[in-house]
């Protein structure tokens, strides 16, 4: 894997970045100065460097001016935020001592991904795939081998730089857009909506439901720029004007109310897919959306109390969380056992979810992107009237049963690992009150 080095002396802009490059699956060593960052080279040489300007003891242009006198060949990618005029300064010795890229801070996902992807594209670098492109590799070798009639592809985040971007679509599908992934996709709603408008192709039908109007402008713009027919959910008089006349909207079996948003967007892609010529009928649709089942999305899996394992992970999902447990359980103590990954909005979601639980249990997914179960205590205890520290899932959900009377209600939340994790543990110890998906 292609190696970088990131030398700031800021150490939360280091974490950033670090979770940034590791997510696209580069190895990364950090140094708080130049002076690290020279003795780290040296005994572990990178393929890319990304050095701050400003930092003590040896700063970024002594540190380029080194690197290039040693190691001629280096890679050498310039950041700096003092701000003004003294900024675009400092980015300009940075090109002239030997940068190829240089950005002012804060540098986005984009730019600095982009800029090495550039490095790779003209052989300045070489690298191998990451895990997800691999997976997704082998996924369309094994389609094509089984000779499916059908494939859905789900990007793993974004759109426009995912590994499944390559594919040229029947339909595409935009489902709602809120805040997520901010260090990778942007810090506002118009940029993450760009990056999912990626996915567009010339031509291609777009079922739309992207939800706010900030994100719907820019996939219509670009829909438009492409000739892409677009399909918007919420144009007009909304859902209801969308479906044809005499049809009626589709059911879902799945709890929440925006299960059934996304059965009507499933059921729009389906009708689309219809008139290209797809045998589908409006019978299957509906028999297909009301049979769905979804493990790990608001599921039940016990009674006395109510067992529920839900991988809610960003501020959108924790909102419609809050009004399924108004809809549901209205007076009902709540109890929650929480774990999340670090590049999450941990403390937005646990600022709308914590208030409402009786007794909160803070634990930790098994992934090596977990927050640690200390760490989320001492960040969000404020927002829960009770709080403990149980690390270990499944010691944390036999807690939780312990505490809970049979009237009383247990979610496990957070994560998508932490429900893998737990249900793993419920069916291995599944026993005859358990609620089968």
């Amino acid at each position: 894997a292609v190696r970088v080095l990131v030398a700031d002396d800021n150490a939360e802009m280091r974490e950033v970045l670090r979770l940034i490059l590791e997510r696209e699956g580069y190895e990364v060593d950090e140094a708080p100065n130049g002076e690290m960052a020279l003795q780290l080279f040296r005994e572990k040489p990178a393929d890319v460097v990304v050095t701050d300007i400003l930092m003590p003891e040896k700063d970024g242009i002594q540190t380029i001016m080194e690197l290039w006198r040693d190691y001629p060949h280096v890679k050498v990618i310039a950041i700096s935020g003092s701000g003004g005029p003294e900024t675009e300064t400092n980015l300009q010795y940075a090109r002239l001592f030997g940068a190829m890229k240089t950005f002012p801070k804060p540098v986005s996902r984009n730019e600095l991904i982009g800029a090495i992807e550039e490095l790779l594209a003209c052989g300045a670098l070489t690298a191998h795939p990451t895990f997800f492109e691999c997976v997704t590799a082998m996924a369309f070798d094994h389609f094509a081998r089984a000779r499916l009639d059908f494939a859905v592809y789900e990007v793993g985040m974004g759109g426009r730089l995912d590994s499944t971007n390559i594919v040229t679509p029947e339909v595409c599908v935009i489902t709602q857009i809120d805040l997520d992934h901010e260090n990778y996709l942007g810090h506002s709603i118009q940029q993450i909506a760009a990056e999912k408008a990626g996915i567009l192709k010339p031509g291609v039908p777009v079922v739309c439901a992207a939800g706010r109007p900030e994100a719907r402008a820019v996939i219509a713009r670009r829909a438009a720029e492409l000739n892409a027919p677009l399909l918007d959910l919420d144009q007009g008089s909304g859902i209801a004007g969308r479906w044809p006349a005499g049809e009626t909207l589709p059911t879902p079996a799945l709890p929440g109310r925006f299960q059934k948003r996304n059965a009507v967007t499933a059921a729009m892609a389906a009708r689309e897919l219809r008139q290209r010529g797809f045998p589908i009928s409006a019978e299957a649709i509906a028999s297909g959306i009301a049979q769905t089942r979804w493990p790990g999305r608001l599921e039940l899996v016990a009674r006395a109390p109510d067992v529920y394992l839900d991988g809610t992970h960003n501020p959108a999902g924790a909102r419609e969380l809050l009004v399924f447990w108004d809809e549901r359980f209205a007076g009902r103590r709540i109890f929650l056992i929480f774990g999340a990954v670090r590049d999450k909005a941990v403390e937005e979601i646990t600022g709308l979810l914590f208030p409402r639980a009786a007794h909160v249990i803070c634990t930790q997914p098994r992934s090596a992107r977990a927050i640690s179960a200390q760490r989320l205590a001492e960040l969000t205890s404020h927002d829960a009237d009770h709080t403990e520290v149980i690390a270990e899932p499944e010691a944390a959900l036999a807690r939780a049963l312990t505490l809970a009377q049979p009237e009383d209600v247990v979610f496990a939340t957070g994560s998508l690992y932490l429900v893998g994790d737990l249900r793993r543990w419920w069916r291995a110890r599944r026993s005859p009150s358990t609620i089968t998906a």
